[in-house]
């Protein structure tokens, strides 16, 4: 536009009260440019065209663009969240993965036995000893144990059978256990079936329990007096022992004359020729 007197109005910059107030006594309001009619002159603005008319946008279309912007980081956001979830599935399965090949490595090295316990008393209470045999999953014997309990229940000293055999397996490797035992009342307290409420088992009950989940694996089952035949000759003979004496029997197959061998834990040996066989082993150390 072109007035006259001059007003001059730069594009970004505010005006004065009377210079608007001015402009819209003559139709201009919100002007961006104006120049001096001086000033005019042909070639100032140089080619003019018209310029077709534009509709302003509306304010939907401004919610809308608004919208779209937002959108669009959601949706980077929404696809940076599934790589995430991908990469954590993945590191997921890997571990599960190592935990499944770690259980199969410890199931693969896990060794098996079988324990039979047994207890007697002369005289309930009376002289007492304990007996127990570790077999291997096939039946064949590992050993045959025995200890003296001095004075004891018939009950204290099957408690103590069991927990001899149980020792014994741990201290040999063993993981996975199947206990039996004519004692029911010994099977079903471990079992958890029946409450453990004499003072005298009670701690005898407990130090069981925590042998029993020092296993992998652990079962035990009540079985018959008659199936039990060979852990009760054990304990008949662990009554003639010293009480804490403990007796560890092998069988050596390796010399058929001399199968059974037995080592007594901090005492003599007691096989048949103390002497014998230590010449034997000694021998053995000069070939």
């Amino acid at each position: 536009m072109i007035l006259d007197p001059p007003v001059s109005v730069y594009k970004g910059y505010s005006l004065s009260k009377d210079s608007e107030a001015y402009l819209v006594s003559h139709g201009l309001q919100n002007a961006l440019y104006t120049i001096r009619a001086a000033d005019l002159k042909e070639d100032i603005f140089g080619m003019l065209i018209p310029c077709p008319f534009q509709q302003p946008a509306s304010p939907n279309a401004e919610t809308y663009q608004n919208d779209a912007n937002k959108k669009r980081p959601q949706e980077i956001l929404g696809s940076e969240i599934e790589g995430i979830d991908e990469t954590t599935s993945t590191i997921n399965n890997h571990t599960k993965l190592d935990i499944q090949a770690e259980c199969q490595a410890q199931t693969s090295n896990s060794k098996s036995c079988l324990l039979e316990f047994d207890g007697a008393s002369k005289g309930n209470p009376g002289q007492a000893g304990a007996g127990a045999v570790l077999r291997n999953e096939d039946g064949s014997l590992i050993c045959r144990l025995r200890e003296g309990l001095g004075i004891a229940t018939n009950n204290m000293a099957e408690y103590r059978a069991v927990l001899l055999g149980m020792k014994h397996a741990l201290g040999k490797g063993y993981t996975k256990i199947h206990v039996k035992g004519d004692s029911k009342l010994v099977c079903m307290q471990i079992q958890g079936s029946w409450k453990a409420r004499h003072e005298n088992i009670t701690n005898l009950y407990e130090e069981a329990k925590k042998l029993k989940n020092s296993f992998l694996s652990f079962h035990i089952s009540h079985v018959p007096r008659e199936c039990n035949s060979e852990a009760d000759a054990q304990a008949n003979l662990a009554v003639k022992l010293a009480n804490g004496e403990v007796q560890e029997e092998f069988e050596f197959l390796q010399n058929p004359s001399r199968q059974d061998q037995t080592t007594t834990h901090g005492c003599s040996c007691s096989c048949k020729d103390r002497s014998s066989l230590l010449n034997f082993f000694f021998l053995l150390l000069q070939n």
